[in-house]
């Protein structure tokens, strides 16, 4: 089995109930509140994983810029999400989101020169496509 493989299908469970429980957590409490305590979430897997590395991150200044701006814009998206989900329905707006690698597709041809198939351009514009549908 590839290496990457099994990570990816844990990655895609745990997003799939990331994707899910919001919808339920903001019956409860508003979206402000649960990005709170998302991001006390965030902390208990952010501080286990310095445990596991015995608290010693790596001090490369750019990397814990990106790093630290990756996780703002997680957050932002997070806190979005959560407005979204607690005004609409969950069933479209996992699948609208889920399409964010569009984007990040899009910058790795531009700014690191990755080159896309005329396979992975049609898939990209498809899954385009059903966002435009399913938002219509």
């Amino acid at each position: 089995m590839k290496t990457w493989l099994l990570p990816t299908f844990i990655a895609m469970f745990c997003w799939g109930l990331w994707g899910f429980i919001p919808k339920i957590t903001t019956r409860y409490v508003s979206p402000a509140s649960a990005l709170i305590y998302e991001t006390i979430g965030v902390m208990v897997v952010g501080l286990s994983t310095l445990v596991f590395l015995r608290f010693r991150p790596d001090p490369d200044l750019r990397g814990m810029g990106l790093g630290i701006g990756t996780g703002i814009l997680g957050m932002i998206g997070a806190f979005c999400y959560l407005v979204a989900v607690s005004r609409g329905k969950v069933s479209v707006i996992s699948v609208m989101t889920a399409i964010y690698p569009v984007i990040s597709v899009a910058l790795a041809a531009m700014v690191l020169k990755e080159p896309v198939t005329l396979k992975e351009g049609l898939g990209m514009g498809f899954a385009l496509l059903g966002i435009f549908l399913m938002a219509w």
